[in-house]
């Protein structure tokens, strides 16, 4: 990934121009740039939990005043009439596009965005702790969802780096139990510290089995762990763009009515919900803040898996 000079993007009909604040990192935009997913569209910008103020607005654009703070998620427009759209399931759109993929995204000082996927976000929060409830929030909240978590059920979470460590408070908040599972030291004791009640490697043994559980982490292998873990009738959600290899397995981990689904971006009702429950709880983000131009550092420290909570890069100050 590379630094450049590019010019400040005019908005169009509908569009309001961010000047912008903050920027989570995913582990998606790692795949793009480690080739692991296709791109189509070079050069391309990457970043799509985006925190800024409106600076422009395009013609029709009313929404949102000069001067607002609004957030951009993955999600950046769909169109409308697929039959995914008509369904409600805007998420599998068939012409979706999404932000700092097909598009520029945050990893810059000025994006564009339509103001119908633009959102308001909750007070008492800093911008760059903000951030993270774009994309590792309402994921987060989506493949709860998806995984058919009820309040009171015991949960395991797979992975606990920026969507994890939301998505428990969301879990906490309904009731659930949760059980982590998780390699790296400091991101067991961030998980104490967030309300689980037990947590461990994937390799070990938890005192009984779960109800669902969802797994963050990129790794196939863990998918029959995972399983393994379930009682009959239990679901787990994959959340997460990009994921290697599956494993063969034997049937029998599935059998017994088990659920395995994937969860594929969000649509605007997820954010919605995510935000209005980030207020309500509240929720609180962990985050580890860097400069713009540490970017290419910043992503190596997510790969290893060395950032306690989320990563947030720090674009401009507001006035």
């Amino acid at each position: 990934m590379e630094a450049a000079e590019l010019p400040v993007p005019a908005p169009g009909p509908g569009e309001v121009r961010l000047r912008i604040s903050a920027c989570g990192l995913c582990h998606t935009d790692l795949h793009e740039v480690e080739g692991e997913l296709p791109l189509p569209k070079l050069p391309i910008v990457p970043g799509h939990q985006i925190v800024g103020v409106v600076e422009a607005r395009g013609d029709g654009a009313r929404r949102f005043a000069l001067g607002e703070r609004v957030g951009v998620p993955w999600l950046y427009s769909t169109c409308g009439a697929c039959g995914a759209c008509r369904r409600g399931d805007e998420n599998l759109c068939e012409h979706a596009r999404f932000t700092g993929y097909h598009v520029d995204g945050g990893y810059a000082t000025h994006a564009v965005v339509p103001e119908a996927f633009a959102y308001r976000l909750p007070g008492g929060l800093t911008d760059v702790q903000a951030a993270p409830l774009l994309c590792a929030g309402i994921i987060g909240y989506r493949a709860l969802c998806l995984a058919e978590v009820k309040p009171g059920e015991r949960l395991g979470l797979f992975g606990f780096g920026a969507s994890a460590h939301i998505a428990i408070q969301v879990a906490r908040f309904w009731g659930c139990e949760v059980w982590v599972f998780t390699r790296a030291p400091e991101h067991r004791s961030l998980a104490k510290t967030f309300g689980a009640s037990w947590v461990g490697g994937a390799e070990d043994e938890p005192p009984d089995l779960l109800d669902r559980a969802i797994s963050f982490a990129p790794a196939g292998s863990l998918i029959p762990v995972a399983l393994a873990r379930l009682r009959k009738g239990g679901t787990l959600a994959l959340a997460g763009i990009h994921r290697d290899r599956i494993p063969e397995m034997p049937y029998a981990l599935l059998y017994g009515e088990r659920t395995l689904r994937s969860v594929t971006a969000s649509t605007r009702r997820d954010a919605d919900d995510l935000l209005a429950l980030a207020e309500r709880i509240p929720i609180r983000t962990e985050v580890e803040v860097f400069p713009l131009e540490e970017a290419n550092a910043a992503l190596r420290l997510l790969k290893w898996s060395r950032i306690s909570g989320a990563g947030v890069l720090q674009i401009g100050r507001r006035d």
